[in-house]
């Protein structure tokens, strides 16, 4: 993380964050209409890459702390940070998550989703349905004058009475024109703990929700986390603004 203080917001600033979002938002719809058996995560990459230029943003994963593509493919047991490659091909029943951030006006617009190839298990549908959940628990969990454990419990609450388990090694965080800053927002905690929630406070909710054990490792690559057990894992990620009266979701689809 960049800092330990939490930046505030203007309205400006918000509307700017607004603008990131959306676009990040639409960038995900776009790459949704490309998604069936037989694209390999590179071609998926370059695509991001290239609509992400022609809309006059950057891709901030790009060169990331040495990050080598445009966007993260997380497919099956990878958790996070999936690196996308030619040889990565999907097919019918896999899991994808895809995280994209691209940079406009200098904000960054930080959004991920899970996405179905083909016809999924019963489990992998679950698992996708319930994390999604999770996330918009965790949304709802946002109040001024809360805590941000309050965004934990909730996740953590609905995710182990699926039976399922919550990764504990990577968190949500504060995000503007800065990638990854304070604060850091854990998916699982106490209700009532941890910093108090303010408006135009900027952070993502982005649960790592897994099949089997919490536990994950990352492989040799240094960045692709995968579980430990090799069991299935999903994730959905929105950013949001807390205002006086609640929350705002930024990345949420809409017309550009």
């Amino acid at each position: 993380m960049a800092s330990d203080t939490i930046t505030l917001l203007s309205n400006r600033e918000i509307e700017k964050m607004r603008s990131a979002g959306r676009l990040a938002a639409a960038l995900l719809d776009h790459l949704e209409t490309l998604i069936k058996p037989g694209i390999s995560t590179l071609e998926l990459n370059d695509e991001a890459e290239r609509w992400t230029q022609a809309h006059g943003a950057t891709s901030a994963p790009l060169g990331y702390h040495g990050f080598p593509k445009s966007i993260c493919t997380s497919v099956n047991e990878v958790i996070c940070h999936g690196i996308p490659n030619e040889k990565e091909i999907l097919k019918d029943g896999d899991i994808i998550n895809i995280d994209v951030t691209p940079i406009l006006d200098g904000y960054h617009g930080d959004t991920s989703r899970m996405f179905i190839v083909g016809t999924p298990s019963p489990l992998a549908k679950k698992l996708v349905e319930t994390t999604k959940e999770c996330m918009m628990r965790g949304i709802a969990a946002v109040k001024p004058g809360g805590r941000i454990g309050d965004i934990g419990a909730a996740i953590q609450e609905y995710a182990e009475a699926q039976g399922f388990s919550v990764v504990r090694d990577f968190v949500g965080h504060g995000i503007n024109r800065v990638f990854h800053t304070a604060p850091q927002i854990p998916h699982y905690g106490t209700k009532g703990k941890g910093k108090r929630i303010r408006p135009g406070m900027v952070f993502t909710i982005e649960p790592m929700i897994n099949e089997g054990t919490h536990e994950a490792k990352v492989l040799a690559d240094k960045w692709t986390a995968v579980t430990k057990d090799g069991k299935l894992s999903a994730q959905f990620e929105h950013t949001i603004a807390v205002t006086r009266d609640g929350v705002e979701i930024l990345t949420l689809p809409t017309e550009l």
